[in-house]
């Protein structure tokens, strides 16, 4: 029971550093690109590595299809999320690998929506002109919820062109992993396909769990349409007394 007790301790412990090493490295990241670089500028560190300075409102990789406000807001329920799935895990002695894979997913989304909560508060517009800086808190470039995330590795590993023969595509280049994305992103990514290679068996149960909870609900919604014994009885009495009374008449 206390080695028990003690490694909770030590997982919920070595949670709270690797979420706390994530933000702090990926803020720290963002904030030296934006008061440094200008917008679209680049740096190439090998031939298919750079350092990209781009903003974005959308999800990980620069993706965007719902309204900004509601995406930051979509963040912030999963970040809640996020932290009550890795409680329970933590509580019931999860393995290891699940507490730290949910750690690096929870980490990965906050820095995102720091971004999005703060950035646009306290820095100016990023742009190709000049670089941004910071700015008494409330009077940068947008409001709450509405900043723009900071995206900057950029991995082009093969750049050449299509086919000419491709449809449409034909004679453009091509390249192979196009987005950029930022420390947040890929701890987000990382945490996921480990999870999907690693957790199997989390993640059955947690599939098992949401089936056998669809079907309880289904059998007492079934059971609840059924009437009691004693109801049954009562309306089988009245059917067969008006069938009695028809007869006389």
């Amino acid at each position: 029971m206390v080695t028990e007790r003690k490694t909770k301790r030590n997982q919920a412990i070595t949670a709270i550093i690797i979420m706390a090493l994530i933000i702090i490295i990926d803020q720290w990241i963002k904030i030296e690109v934006k008061t440094s670089m200008t917008l679209f500028e680049k740096h190439e560190v090998t031939s298919w590595f750079y350092i990209y300075f781009i903003e974005n409102n959308g999800m990980a990789f620069g993706m965007a299809f719902i309204n900004k406000t509601l995406l930051s807001l979509f963040r912030l329920v999963a970040i809640i999320a996020i932290a009550v799935v890795m409680y329970k895990h933590i509580k019931m002695g999860a393995r290891w690998i699940s507490v730290v894979l949910l750690a690096m997913l929870w980490a990965g989304a906050t820095g995102n929506l720091i971004d999005c909560i703060f950035y646009g508060l306290c820095f100016t517009q990023s742009s190709p002109e000049y670089v941004s800086y910071c700015v008494p808190f409330g009077e940068g470039y947008s409001t709450l919820l509405n900043g723009k995330v900071v995206d900057m590795f950029y991995f082009p590993l093969i750049v050449t062109e299509y086919p000419a023969w491709v449809p449409i595509y034909g004679g453009q280049q091509f390249i192979f992993f196009s987005p950029i994305f930022n420390f947040a992103d890929a701890a987000v990514s990382c945490s996921v396909i480990a999870a999907f290679i690693f957790c199997k068996k989390e993640l059955a149960e947690m599939m098992t769990v949401n089936e056998k909870i669809e079907n309880s609900d289904s059998h007492e919604n079934g059971k609840a349409k059924q009437p009691s014994e004693g109801e049954g009885s009562y309306n089988n009495a009245n059917e067969r007394n008006d069938t009695s009374a028809n007869s006389d008449r």
